[in-house]
């Protein structure tokens, strides 16, 4: 039997409606296509995608993906539909669409969690279009998102070539080194801070390197010690790293394996054309950081083995 909203809010009982009614228009503050239809029936009625339609899930759980004690429960909403739409973007896709479930217990304030899930999605133009609510002993949102590629089709992590350039869209480990200051009582209007609890998907960037033709493509949500050599498997190739970026303010450690950057990570035969592309977008130009080799058991960072480390779940 599903859960009753009204008990997950945790107020005195109101009609199921009110609660939904409130909830839609914290999350429905954007422009409905002509033709569509989002929350209010059964199903989203969505026009057709364009070229190849793209889905991903995410889901982000509190105590998990944020620390309750240290950030407020919005971010958690934000956190859980940026990731997802990240994954979009790792394609080099156009986000669509999104739909939410929520999972919570009584008392979950519910208004603030979505407020969180409405901020990013309008910062990423992934209008909010269904969702579902059920109560549980813990706060958890997945997000499935929806996404197209027109035109040459999305970008895989399995392409990349010996010869090939890598190439990251920005320094990394500002997301660790965030954590890192929250936790010493940074405030939550901190640089450092705001780039752990607001990720700002790169939707822009995937598409630009979709179009500039990059052979292979994936987001650095786990940490570039893991995610690179996740390429590289799919790939069946080795690499050789000459550097890694370092955000301001970040160690060598948290750009290697903080996780949760959402920068892009890239490989191309033609860094000169992808750099042109992004700067003729008004892009900040990636960084290269190394080659791609033949040899998959060659994977070397200023010719030392560069270990597998960066956030892993354990199941």
């Amino acid at each position: 039997m599903p859960a009753d909203p009204i008990a997950l809010l945790g107020e005195h009982p109101r009609q199921e409606d009110d609660v939904l009614e409130r909830i839609v228009t914290i999350v429905g503050r954007h422009a409905i296509p002509k033709g569509e239809r989002h929350i209010g029936d059964d199903a989203a009625v969505l026009a057709p995608f364009v070229g190849e339609a793209l889905v991903s899930t995410d889901v982000a759980v509190l105590g998990v993906h944020l620390d309750a004690s240290l950030f407020p429960l919005e971010d958690l909403g934000f956190k859980a539909v940026a990731s997802a739409v990240s994954d979009l973007a790792a394609m080099g896709a156009r986000a669509r669409a999104a739909v939410i479930a929520v999972c919570a217990p009584a008392g979950t304030d519910l208004e603030e969690l979505h407020r969180g899930i409405a901020d990013a999605a309008a910062m990423t133009n992934c209008p909010i279009v269904g969702g579902d609510l059920a109560n549980a002993q813990d706060v958890s949102v997945a997000v499935t998102v929806l996404g197209e590629c027109p035109g040459r089709g999305a970008v895989l992590r399995s392409g990349a070539k010996a010869g090939d350039i890598v190439l990251v869209t920005g320094p990394l480990g500002r997301s660790s080194a965030g954590l890192r200051r929250r936790r010493a009582g940074a405030a939550l209007d901190d640089e450092l801070v705001v780039a752990h609890r607001r990720p700002w998907p790169r939707l822009a960037e995937g598409v630009a390197a979709r179009n500039a033709g990059v052979h292979a493509m994936m987001d650095l949500s786990d940490g570039l010690g893991l995610d690179l050599h996740r390429m590289c498997d799919a790939s069946d190739v080795g690499f050789e790293l000459d550097d890694v970026p370092v955000a301001k303010g970040a160690t060598s450690e948290e750009a290697i394996s903080g996780g949760e950057d959402y920068e892009l990570l890239m490989v191309t035969d033609d860094p000169d054309r992808l750099r042109l592309i992004f700067l003729d977008r008004g892009l900040r130009a990636p960084l290269s950081i190394g080659t791609i080799v033949h040899d998959p058991l060659r994977r070397t960072l200023r010719g030392e083995v560069f270990e597998r480390r960066g956030f892993q779940h354990l199941l």
